[in-house]
């Protein structure tokens, strides 16, 4: 996964958490705005979350952080 889409996973997730708490699910659409600005980048998560790791639609936040940042 490209050290952007890492960082931009890392941040909203962190938005999120602290926002919303510990509990905060999440899908990977809340990395993207809602048009398809970047539909390389919007396939990348996809393939990560759905194909490699077969998550569900909604996640906790604080597990995809801990994900993406083992992974660099």
């Amino acid at each position: 996964m490209r050290v952007s889409l890492r960082q931009k996973i890392i941040s909203v997730c962190d938005t999120k958490i602290e926002k919303k708490g510990e509990d905060v699910g999440l899908s990977f659409y809340a990395f993207f705005a809602n048009k398809n600005d970047d539909p390389e980048q919007l396939m990348e998560a996809a393939h990560w979350w759905i194909m490699r790791h077969k998550l569900n639609h909604f996640e906790k936040a604080v597990k995809i952080k801990k994900m993406v940042e083992q992974l660099g």
